[in-house]
């Protein structure tokens, strides 16, 4: 090898939450492997999870879904005594706040139906008819709502924490993280030769994992896969109520308003699903005003007097055919190529679940705790969506 050439059992694109879970999870499963994690920026400072909310919630209808949240949202409670090394201490802030998806009459049949498969597959979600939304949630305007689900053990985390409680965690085990950036990649008939760095480093591997998130796109067509993955930015808001509303659940409606209580005020936003695709970062200082204040001041009428101390911008990374993840290896042109991406805003809250299943796909060529296989990217060749059915 030489001096500007590398040799791994493993290499790891993109070091975020995702793809540190995923390091942290190979060198747990087989101690001995050389894992590589290639990061291009260090400080994390556009990393689409540090920028979210940190909601982890059951309610989904897809089988896998539901079941990545449960080993997720269990990890996640006990992340501080799994994930503490000899040099750092590894806290997550986990609020068990619950989630509360509201839906007016016309698809009440619809949430109905959700909350069956949620409790079919272990999860503790309660239906809750107008009447009961309103003595519960006194605040919340509920005249034009039929129904609520809310799941009382959900809640919310601190993604900074959990993404360098995993990277901490996974370098504590010998991983290694360059902070480079994957632009080439040398493709043999079936195999990959070698990828390469910006800083022009060369990475021998014998399985490669794009776990670029937003990213995950570009980096896809350097090996020649067509991966429908776009960045798409959306607003994150911290805010706070003219008139005393209380301690809320995450709260979630079909129009994609989303927040949660925050220390004395609330987090979160409204995500407009139509918005350009692209790398942008600008932050829109009227979105508040024009888009988020109106459907709170709906919901909960002290939210007409608001004030928004913070808004920030992030990236979903958004799978174009279905909305979910795409998981595993390309079976059919590269198998040592691995996509854990495509999550479409809900990368963090699957994280755990989603690394250990490829990490186990890695190690030992199949799933064991979790069957992700309706996940893969077979599907994206079939042109299948496979799509989730519940509120995104």
């Amino acid at each position: 090898m030489t001096a500007n050439s590398i040799a791994a059992d493993i290499v790891v694109m993109g070091g975020g939450v995702v793809g540190s879970a995923t390091a942290y999870f190979i060198k747990h499963l087989n101690p001995a492997s050389v894992v590589t994690v290639v990061e291009p920026d260090p400080t994390y400072e556009y990393a689409s999870s540090t920028l979210s909310s940190g909601g982890c919630r059951v309610q989904f209808t897809a089988p896998e879904n539901i079941d990545m949240s449960l080993y997720s949202i269990d990890f996640i409670k006990t992340f501080p005594d799994r994930m503490r090394t000899a040099h750092h201490e590894a806290h997550v802030d986990w609020v068990e706040g619950g989630y509360l998806f509201i839906v007016p009459a016309e698809v009440a049949d619809q949430l109905e139906r959700n909350v069956q498969h949620q409790v079919a597959r272990g999860a503790v979600v309660d239906l809750l008819d107008q009447k009961a939304l309103k003595e519960t949630f006194p605040a919340m305007h509920v005249d034009d709502l039929a129904l609520g689900a809310h799941s009382p053990h959900d809640g919310w985390c601190d993604p900074n924490g959990l993404l360098w409680g995993f990277r901490h965690k996974a370098e504590a085990l010998g991983a290694v993280y360059l902070g480079s950036k994957v632009v080439g990649a040398d493709v043999g008939a079936s195999r990959i030769r070698s990828i390469q760095l910006q800083d022009g480093t060369r990475i021998r591997a014998d399985a490669y994992v794009n776990a670029t998130g937003a990213w995950s796109g570009e980096v896809a067509r350097l090996f020649g896969m067509h991966l429908p993955i776009s960045p798409m930015r959306r607003f994150e808001h911290y805010f706070t109520a003219g008139s005393a509303i209380g301690p809320l659940p995450y709260v979630k409606d079909l129009a994609r308003l989303a927040f949660r209580s925050e220390g004395p005020g609330y987090s979160g936003g409204l995500v407009d699903g139509s918005e350009t695709r692209g790398f942008n970062f600008d932050v829109d200082h009227g979105y508040f005003e024009r888009t988020v204040w109106p459907a709170l001041a709906h919901r909960f009428p002290a939210f007409e007097a608001t004030r928004c101390h913070r808004t920030w911008a992030g990236l979903y990374e958004v799978n174009e055919l279905d909305g979910n993840p795409v998981i595993g290896a390309w079976n059919t042109r590269l198998p040592d190529l691995y996509t854990v991406a495509g999550f479409s805003g809900h990368g963090m809250m699957h994280a755990p679940a989603a690394a250990m299943a490829v990490a186990e796909l890695i190690t030992y060529g199949e799933y064991r705790t979790l069957d992700l296989s309706r996940l893969g990217y077979e599907r994206v060749e079939r042109s299948a969506p496979y799509p989730e059915l519940g509120i995104l």
